[in-house]
């Protein structure tokens, strides 16, 4: 695997984490909308049904 291609999927990651993070918070602070592990785990397979489909190319 080349450098760039590491760096790539590091950052890919970062976001990928930021994202599911921001839906926690967002479910978080609105309580009344769904429970925050729920909607961090629909908004991570949500990314990886996005993302791998992608990556597999």
């Amino acid at each position: 695997m080349s450098s760039l291609v590491l760096l790539v999927v590091v950052l890919l990651v970062l976001v990928a984490v930021m994202f599911v993070a921001g839906l926690i918070y967002l479910a978080y602070r609105h309580p009344a909308w769904r429970a925050p592990l729920t909607v961090g785990l629909v908004g991570a397979t949500l990314l990886a049904t996005v993302v791998v489909p992608i990556a597999v190319r």
